[in-house]
């Protein structure tokens, strides 16, 4: 029985994941001002506007962040949790599902952003055409997190920035995320 809810939770995950995967593209793609006439980009809205309009009419973006999307990837992780918790057969505390939620989305975007960086760096060594769709897309939304350290981290010709701000998500993950969930899991589960 152990290998069907292994294999229904890998679905539950990639599911959920993909979906929160397009609104995150749309809260970043927002947030750095990413060239709208990209393909790649016309995709993300297009598919991501009929279920963010309506939402928008009563949460309007604050500066550039996209307070819709941003609530929609919260409640995918949030139901999310819920059939992962109900796949156990158990019924979390409500505070629990909440923290754990803010803890996935947090961890779902610092993960996301170190899975971009690294494409991103690869296309760039392997010197991908530089108006290729994706490039350009992975390029202007890295663009904020590695502007700071840009030429500061050089040796040989290498920059060594992207590598730098991986570390830095990962040990974000470890030292914020990571005890988070485990309060939301302590909650959750009433320990």
């Amino acid at each position: 029985m152990s290998y069907l809810l292994n294999a229904l939770s890998f679905i539950v995950e990639l599911a959920f994941g993909a979906a929160a995967a397009l609104f995150v593209l749309r809260l970043l793609a927002e947030a750095s001002r990413v060239d709208f006439n990209n393909p790649l980009s016309q995709f993300v809205y297009r598919t991501t506007n009929p279920v963010l309009a309506p939402i928008r009419r009563l949460l309007p973006n604050w500066r550039r962040i996209n307070i819709a999307a941003l609530l929609i990837v919260w409640l995918l992780m949030l139901i999310k949790r819920i059939v992962l918790f109900a796949l156990l057969g158990l019924f979390p505390h409500v505070l629990g599902l909440i923290v754990l939620s803010i803890a996935d989305m947090l961890d779902f975007i610092a993960m996301f952003y170190v899975v971009l960086i690294f494409i991103w760096s690869l296309m760039s060594l392997f010197q991908v055409e530089t108006y290729h769709p994706v490039y350009r897309l992975a390029g202007s939304l890295v663009a904020p997190l590695l502007r700071p350290l840009r030429g500061k981290l050089t040796a040989g010709g290498l920059d060594f920035a992207p590598w730098a701000v991986m570390i830095a998500l990962i040990l974000a993950r470890i030292l914020l995320v990571s005890p988070l969930a485990d309060l939301g899991a302590r909650l959750a589960l009433g320990v």
